[in-house]
């Protein structure tokens, strides 16, 4: 197929990789075609200089290249509306309206429709002024978890025991442009990531993750986009995966069928395993990244049959998917200063040596080019290294041996992403 994908990070890499990947069970190869990319995907796809907020330049760019298929990798141009500029072109994509990605848009909002399905998830307040905020955060109690409304790239949660803290978070989302706060009762016990397919009305989980948010060891320091992931989760119940989709996926698609806006694409079910049940922390209306590094690695089936046919509305016509036994350990390199002010323009040396491990791949998320042509650093996280073992001691050992090549002036990783799964020291309450 001629397939374009929209986006510039690591998960928009690793959905490229994947496609590519393909090839090498026999297929013939994919025209492969990214919006606007990064160097990583210049070596896998053509790129083109298009704004991927624009959709109309998007279904333009479609219509040139010939795309069968159109995906749609990051929140932002989701809600905007891109998707449904390509659709109302005529072509596949592989990605919800912008109706439909409110889900991720307001937090609010999925509250509401998760209230209206009977989804279990966290208490909450929406708060839209300070007195307000300080009320529900009084209500509640310590620890605090304050939610930015709207998009926030991952970084719009702090979660404190510091009440002046998580006050002065509400009161800095509140200047934002919609001028909401969600302040929620906090979640005890692990989190984990599940991305379920949709068409509208069939849906198709994919294998959970769980992924690292803050940015350093131990879970300490500010929230992050995500520093690492892992998959599988062996220490998670057996039957979380139906539970999910029985009780979380399915009645959430379906309540946006009823109210005129289906959903297709992938909903992202963040989750908390608490010892009052499983609950949704979240709702994202795409991929997530760094778990989609971890997850698309072990996928068997071809990934571009699976977004086909959310695409087309034919999952139902599906086989069982297929994945690999392997366990997939990804660890962000992030630059220095990150996420607070986070350094651009450094070399960074060492991706072939990494490249060239058994197991070993490297994505590229803040990447760029010098003038002189140079790979420099060019955003937070700048690469993801994802390594599959036979298990998760092997899977991480590989992982760190290709992060010990990459040279990069002053970053810095977690050195502890899937260690605690690694010891057996994660539980369920």
């Amino acid at each position: 197929m001629k397939i374009l994908v929209i986006g510039t990070g690591a998960r928009e890499h690793a959905i490229i990789h994947s496609l590519h990947r393909e090839t090498a069970s026999g297929a013939a190869a994919h025209e492969l075609h990214a919006a606007p990319g990064n160097p990583g995907i210049a070596a896998l796809a053509t790129l083109h200089k298009v704004d991927p907020l624009d959709g109309a330049a998007v279904a333009a760019l479609a219509e040139q290249v010939g795309a069968e298929l159109v995906v749609v990798g990051p929140e932002a141009p989701l809600v905007a509306g891109v998707a449904d500029s390509v659709r109302a072109a005529g072509i596949p994509v592989f990605g919800p309206s912008g109706e439909a990605a409110q889900l991720e848009g307001s937090k609010s909002f999925a509250k509401e429709v998760m209230a209206a399905a009977g989804v279990p998830t966290a208490m909450a307040h929406v708060c839209t002024d300070a007195t307000e905020v300080a009320a529900a955060l009084d209500a509640f109690g310590a620890p605090y978890v304050v939610k930015d409304d709207g998009l926030a790239a991952g970084k719009g949660v702090v979660v404190t025991d510091d009440r002046e803290a998580a006050l002065a978070h509400g009161e800095a989302c509140l200047a934002n442009e919609n001028g909401r706060v969600v302040v929620e009762e906090y979640l005890d016990g692990p989190e984990v990531s599940l991305f379920c397919v949709s068409d509208g009305v069939t849906v198709v989980p994919l294998v959970p993750a769980q992924d690292f948010k803050r940015v350093g060891n131990d879970d300490e320091g500010p929230n992050t986009g995500g520093m690492g992931a892992y998959s599988p989760l062996d220490w998670a119940p057996s039957g979380l995966v139906d539970e999910v989709l029985t009780r979380v996926a399915q009645p959430t698609v379906e309540e946006m069928a009823r109210r005129g806006t289906p959903f297709s694409g992938v909903l992202y079910v963040g989750l908390a395993l608490t010892s009052r049940g499983t609950r949704v922390v979240e709702f994202n209306a795409r991929f997530g990244d760094p778990e989609t590094q971890s997850v698309l690695a072990r996928l068997v089936t071809p990934l571009s049959e699976v977004m086909l046919a959310a695409a087309r509305g034919r999952l139902g016509e599906l086989e069982a998917l297929r994945w690999r036994p392997e366990a997939s350990v990804t660890v962000v390199v992030a630059s220095e200063g990150y996420p607070e002010l986070a350094r651009s323009g450094d070399p960074i040396t060492g991706i072939e040596d990494a490249e060239a491990l058994p197991g070993v791949h490297v994505l590229h998320a803040g990447t760029g080019r010098a003038e002189a042509g140079d790979l420099v650093s060019a955003g937070g996280r700048v690469l993801s290294v994802v390594a599959l073992g036979a298990d998760l001691a092997d899977a991480r050992r590989r992982a760190y041996e290709g992060v010990a090549k990459i040279g990069l002036k002053g970053s810095q990783h977690r050195t502890d992403i899937a260690l605690r799964a690694e010891r057996g020291d994660v539980t369920v309450p």
